[in-house]
């Protein structure tokens, strides 16, 4: 079997996009495992951008199976948008499969997505309100809807009564808000089902069967690791699991399976919504690394929060992980800073520590150590050898895998596939 897994060791938004497409040019299957879609990757090759949020980033590769895993909460008329979107500018989708097992994200999810997040005021986790938690809220209580049951006529509409019944009191009773009508939603989600019926199938006995076939199994998710659910900033997290282990639930394989997991970060740190963010920067340096790097988010357009590269944060995400190799994007936006720093380190009531707590308040107090190195005014964004490199690009880069801990196994310098530096091909060691 041959199987790597793609995670972002950080907040998200690290550009796992670009190395599945990469990646994903030797694979056979590509494997979405959770997350919906308020989750955006954006891929540029041969000169041209595109968007994904529920399609998997292999769906470029020809003859390849694009996989939509059960951990993944699917908004049906967004997929199809998706579909749509790509077929119009010439991508072939009929590679793609979706899970028999993934849940569905109804309207009422959207609806109390927007109606908790306004409650909230200033206390709002920041969600893109997009229905992904109270998605993920059904599917643990039990009374979530799957694509097998929105197939099923008659069991679709069972449990739509059921629930709405349930939620229209909360919209009505807790938010004072109209309810929403079974017949709207009744025939508007038959009509996504009769579109999406020709996709779906099981997953993970395509999947598995692809492993033991030993064919060359490329698995994605969402998000980051510090946006986990176990294992993130709580409650300032997402309601999955984007940590490596949440591939193999999410696509329905052993975890035994899954022995080549790379992080994907970036030469500095992003974070979008509410949080502890122990490096962000509120200056012009940070002012200019967003806009150098077009730190805004691929669903939502907001502006992302910039800091200098966390390896404490780091060192957490490998552990986590698992982490075997290293990525790290956008290299470039760094190109013209007289000094670049990497936190190494925090300070917290005056020690000093080199883990990452859990405790929100103990992180509020956290004073990020910085290490200081000089930078550089190179255009790198042509060089395709790690030694045609700045020396100080090359510094930096190499004080970051000891800091991490993990090799690098790619070195972006650019937004297009091709602007990429390989120092290991991590399928070797999947082989």
């Amino acid at each position: 079997m041959t199987a790597v897994v793609i995670v972002g060791s950080q907040w998200g938004d690290e550009g796992k996009g670009k190395m599945t497409d990469y990646l994903s040019q030797k694979a056979d299957v590509v494997v979405r495992s959770q997350g919906g879609n308020n989750a955006g990757h954006s891929i540029v090759f041969e000169g041209k951008k595109y968007a994904l949020r529920l399609v998997p980033s292999g769906i470029f590769g020809a003859h390849k199976q694009a996989v939509i895993g059960n951990g993944v909460v699917i908004n049906p008329k967004a997929l199809l948008q998706e579909i749509h979107y790509l077929s119009g500018n010439g991508i072939d989708t009929t590679g793609l499969r979706i899970s028999n097992r993934a849940h569905i994200t109804m309207p009422y999810h959207i609806a109390l997505d927007q109606y908790e997040e306004e409650a909230k005021g200033a206390n709002a986790v920041g969600t893109t309100k997009r229905g992904i938690g109270p998605t993920y809220m059904d599917k643990a209580a039990r009374i979530g809807i799957r694509m097998c049951d929105l197939l099923e006529h008659d069991t679709f509409a069972a449990k739509l009564k059921h629930n709405l019944a349930l939620k229209n009191k909360i919209i009505t009773k807790v938010y004072g808000k109209e309810p929403l009508q079974f017949d709207e939603i009744f025939n508007e989600y038959i009509g996504y089902a009769n579109e999406l019926r020709k996709y779906v199938t099981d997953t993970s006995l395509l999947v598995n069967n692809a492993l033991d076939a030993d064919k060359k199994v490329l698995f994605e998710g969402a998000q980051g690791t510090m946006l986990d659910l176990d294992e993130g900033t709580y409650p300032y997290v997402t309601s999955s699991n984007p940590a490596a282990g949440g591939a193999a639930t999410g696509a329905g394989v052993g975890p035994n399976k899954l022995q080549t997991i790379v992080g994907i970060c970036k030469a500095y740190c992003t974070r979008v919504g509410s949080g502890p963010f122990p490096t962000e920067l509120h200056d012009e340096i940070g002012d200019s690394i967003r806009e150098k790097g077009n730190e805004y988010g691929v669903v939502t357009h907001r502006p992302r929060r910039i800091g200098w590269f966390d390896s404490v944060a780091m060192r957490h995400a490998r552990r986590a992980d698992g982490m075997t190799w290293l990525s790290l994007n956008l290299l470039d936006v760094l190109s013209g800073f007289k000094t670049v720093k990497i936190c190494k380190a925090y300070e917290l009531d005056g020690k000093k520590i080199d883990y990452y707590p859990a405790s929100l308040s103990e992180l509020d107090r956290c004073k990020p150590i910085y290490e200081e190195m000089p930078g550089w005014d190179e255009d790198i964004t042509k060089v395709k050898k790690f030694e045609d490199l700045p020396k100080n690009a090359q510094n930096y880069l190499h004080r970051i895998e000891e800091l991490a801990q993990t090799k690098l196994a790619t070195v972006s310098v650019g937004p297009d596939r091709d602007q990429t530096i390989i120092l290991h091909d991590p399928w070797k060691d999947a082989e």
